[in-house]
């Protein structure tokens, strides 16, 4: 693959980050290049995002994606700092289950639910690879803006729903497709990359390295469905009361009236 520079936009939720490298798709690379930009930087230049948003402008506080979580056993893929974790363990979850592809996140987590009073069982691996975690067993798997660092969507899904009791329910957040080809300049939205580019790129922020590749929807529908999952919910609008009370004039802000910045899906196992 040529290793030429390309445009790319919004890394995740917001910041710009101009050209980026085309590289070739090598699992094992990926994982270590992105669990060191996890372990080192990652919280730091990118932020959290956690429930009860699921990402900019769109929140479980108005969507009611769970709705009950009273005594239901709940698996989080990427589960960063733990906050998410903390929202449905305080909405009495009677199992939490924690996963991500950073020890340093592990930790983190670790000793925030720790001084939040809770615990859950957390696995360090990548999404994509089996590691112990019971089959058949939770009513709830989720994950709030890190589905997307998956190297293999299709057996991610099909992972994910292994691990769902029949009838169980996944919900997931990552940053909108269209929202990554898009710019603002002069008061206009302009696109700066196609919406059908899947290749993967390497970017370098603050110092650290990570690597991703951005999605149609399509695909992400398509791996669900092939997965036995059948859609049951899907959002993508901004919402214009999180907007309105933050007065954020930004160009972010502007970007979201006008086009989804984040989506949504909730999906059933069959």
């Amino acid at each position: 693959m040529d290793k030429k520079s390309v445009y790319r936009t919004n890394i995740i939720g917001a910041g710009e980050v101009g050209t980026a490298r085309s590289v070739d798709m090598n699992k094992k690379v990926i994982h270590t290049t992105n669990s060191l930009f996890w372990d080192t930087k990652g919280s730091d230049v990118l932020g959290a995002t956690a429930l009860p948003l699921y990402g900019a402008f769109v929140s479980e506080e108005k969507c009611q994606l769970f709705g009950d979580v009273s005594g239901k056993k709940m698996l989080e893929i990427g589960c960063g700092s733990g906050q998410s974790l903390q929202y449905l363990g305080e909405r009495k979850a009677s199992e939490l289950w924690g996963m991500d592809i950073s020890e340093n996140q592990i930790e983190k987590t670790r000793q925030h639910l720790t001084a939040s009073g809770l615990s859950a069982k957390l696995i360090c691996s990548p999404m994509e690879e089996k590691c112990g975690i019971p089959e058949n067993y939770f009513d709830f798997v989720y994950s709030i803006y890190a589905i997307g660092w998956t190297t293999d969507l299709e057996g991610t899904f099909c992972q994910i729903a292994s691990y769902l009791k029949k009838d169980g329910a996944f919900i997931f957040s990552w940053s909108h497709p269209i929202h990554k080809c898009v710019v603002a300049e002069n008061n206009m939205l302009v696109f700066k990359k196609c919406y059908f580019d899947e290749s993967w790129y390497s970017v370098s922020l603050d110092e650290s390295t990570l690597t991703l590749s951005d999605r149609k929807l399509s695909t992400y529908v398509n791996a669900l469905s092939k997965a036995g999952f059948v859609i049951e919910q899907m959002i993508e609008q901004s919402d214009d009361e999180i907007m309105q009370s933050r007065d954020d004039n930004s160009d972010f802000a502007k970007k979201a009236k006008m086009l989804p910045v984040t989506f949504v899906i909730k999906a059933r196992k069959l």
